[in-house]
């Protein structure tokens, strides 16, 4: 996923920092976005810099795993590689959030990750043209299975998840920072 900044459009950035502006538990928060996986010493490095060098900005309080929809292992040992990284932060306090796509929900739930307290699992479900569907659409909330993993089904009305008070529009995605 391309992102555009003011420097111009890139799908090569590493790591940018910004205010969680959707609306999950870490809304508000500075926030350091980690685009793929990284050793834990670069990913503490560029804390340490948002917190020492640039005393004039909040320090980071979340991080955010996976942006740009780069979570997408495809492997026993990438998921644990995601997962070594996200816990070690998880384990300093941090709150950590991983933006996870609908096809990688199964095997991220062998993890663990979800036990901890500080720990934000955002599960993708893309539903393109969105505003096209009529005031009957329903999103479902299934099992891989009948009766397989789930005590039932849970079914939305798609209109009513689209509430305002949960609604982040594209525009304020443009303040994040690019971290060079």
């Amino acid at each position: 996923m391309k992102r555009d900044y003011s420097t111009g459009v890139s799908d090569s950035i590493n790591f940018f920092t910004g205010i969680e502006i959707e609306h999950t538990p870490a809304y508000g928060m500075k926030t350091l976005f980690v685009v793929g996986l990284h050793s834990v010493d670069d990913i503490q490095t560029q804390i340490s810099y948002q917190s020492d060098v640039l005393t004039t900005k909040k320090d980071i309080q979340h991080i955010f795993f996976g942006a740009n929809h780069s979570y997408n292992p495809s492997s026993y040992e990438e998921h644990k590689l995601w997962e070594s990284m996200i816990a070690y932060f998880l384990n300093k306090g941090y709150f950590c959030s991983l933006d996870i796509p609908i096809n990688q929900v199964e095997e991220f739930n062998d993890s663990g990750l979800c036990e901890w307290n500080n720990f934000i699992p955002q599960i993708r479900v893309p539903v393109p043209y969105v505003r096209l569907w009529n005031y009957n659409t329903m999103i479902k909330i299934d099992d891989k299975d009948f009766d397989a993993t789930n005590p039932g089904v849970w079914t939305h009305s798609l209109h009513k998840l689209m509430d305002r008070e949960c609604f982040t529009s594209w525009d304020q995605y443009k303040n994040d920072e690019v971290i060079k």
